[in-house]
This record gives structure tokens, C-alpha cells and sequence, in this order.
């Protein structure tokens, strides 16, 4: 596909992130795999996955483009989402139809910042759709100035410099959709469907969607944990009618 092709392809449709860590219960290529053909027969226009093992099983099994990471914790740096040229070629020798990186100004294990990086994975592969994540509307900018194809708000929230955030960042996702030329992706505790038609009315290209579709274990907990504070509120109402 041609990264016009596949830019159209997820225009205005639900990207699923198939994603599963050692120590989550889904975790197994196998597993993803499976999750990626229940996305597609739902509807989903695109997959981001983690990992090579990953990205060969799903794209063995559908017909989606997929977003491929590769996350890796690496010594004196806090950046973890392919964070090195080996890993985007590891990613992108899996099969993987785009490739998404870090994009924040945080040091990379090469020294180089996020935009820096983005020129680096352009000039090496250049026919590549590349993703930028990040986490400021600066650090969009600058991705989109060294050569980025998409510029996705995953990283919002979870850099030391952004505020932990409970809901989608909107107004980052409204602020780089309206000044950039370049698609803008919606990622980040993106939960209900309102979420993410808010996105799109906000002028994303398109919504990722993981944790509140593929890991049981956070959906169980946010159940459980809405249970617990309504007995808590029931408990305190009976005790002051007593």
C-alpha cells in the first residue's frame, strides 16, 4: 500500500491497539492475533501492535494496516517506544504497514531529542508512514517540521513535564488538528464511544482505542472498582439514618 492508500484506508475510523505485556494474561502473539481479527470483524479500519512476533501474527491473520512499536526499556533514557533505528527496521521487517515512534523531546538512548529522531527514520527509510508520538503541542509541531507523516497525541499524561490526565486530551487533539497539515491521530484514555467521536469532531484523522477494548483486566477493574464506591455510598447513607 502506498502511504497515501493507507492514510485513507484509516480516515475517520477506530484504530484497535492489540497490545499485551509479559506479565498482562493475554500476553502471546497468538492471543493478539486473535484479538485483531475480532477488531476487524467489529468494524476497526487499523491495528497498532507491539512487538515483531506480534505484527507477523496479525498480519498473517488480517487485512488491516497495522501501526507497528516496538517497546523496550533502555538504560538512561525514559523513552520506550522504538526507541532506536534497529528497532523501526525490527518492526517494519515484521510487516508492519506504518511505524509509530516517541517523538517527545526526552533523550533518546542515541543522545538524539524526538524530532531529531523522526529526520533520522525518514532519511533511512523514506517510503515509510511514520508516526509521531507525543505528548505537547510543541512536540507535535516539531515532528511534523522534521518530516513525521501523522503526528498521534499517545504520549500526553504520561511524560514528567505533562499532567497525568484522567480523560483524552482534547484540547492537544483540537490545537495540532487545527494547525497542522498533516494527520492527526487520538490516543490516550480514549473510553467510551462519546470520547471518540469527540475526537473526530475535534478534527482527528483517526481514534486509537486499547485498554478500554483489549485489556479485560482494566475493564474488569474499572467495573469492580464502581461497585465498591457504591456500596461505600450506600454503607455511609444507611449509617446516617441511624
Amino acid at each position: 500500500m502506498t502511504e497515501e492508500s493507507i492514510l485513507q484506508k484509516i480516515r475517520g475510523g477506530l484504530i484497535v491497539s492489540c497490545q499485551a505485556l509479559e506479565n498482562e494474561p493475554l500476553y502471546g502473539a497468538d492471543i493478539m492475533a486473535r484479538m485483531a481479527i475480532a477488531a476487524e470483524s467489529g468494524g476497526a479500519v487499523g491495528i497498532r501492535a507491539n512487538g515483531a512476533n506480534d505484527i507477523r501474527q496479525i498480519k498473517s491473520v488480517t487485512t488491516l494496516p497495522v501501526i507497528g512499536i516496538l517497546k523496550r526499556k533502555c538504560h538512561g533514557s525514559d523513552v520506550y517506544i522504538t526507541p532506536t533505528l534497529e528497532d523501526v527496521e525490527e518492526v517494519l521487517r515484521a510487516g508492519a504497514d506504518i511505524v509509530a515512534v516517541d517523538a517527545t523531546q526526552r533523550p533518546r538512548p542515541g543522545g538524539q531529542l524526538g524530532s531529531e529522531f523522526v529526520a533520522l527514520v525518514k532519511q533511512r527509510f523514506p517510503e515509510v508512514v511514520v508516526v509521531a508520538d507525543v505528548s505537547t503541542y510543541h512536540e507535535g509541531v516539531l515532528a511534523a517540521q522534521a518530516g513525521a507523516d501523522v503526528v498521534a497525541s499517545t504520549l500526553s499524561g504520561y511524560t514528567e513535564y505533562t499532567f497525568p490526565l484522567q480523560e483524552p486530551d482534547f484540547p492537544l487533539i483540537g490545537a495540532l488538528s487545527e494547525s497542522l497539515s498533516i494527520p492527526v491521530v487520538a490516543e490516550g484514555r480514549i473510553r467510551t464511544p462519546r470520547q471518540a467521536a469527540q475526537c473526530l469532531r475535534l478534527g482527528a484523522w483517526a481514534v486509537v482505542v486499547g485498554s478500554a477494548i483489549t485489556r479485560p483486566q482494566e475493564i474488569t477493574q474499572s467495573f469492580v472498582e464502581s461497585l465498591h464506591r457504591c456500596l461505600q455510598e450506600q454503607t455511609a447513607e444507611g449509617e446516617q439514618r441511624v
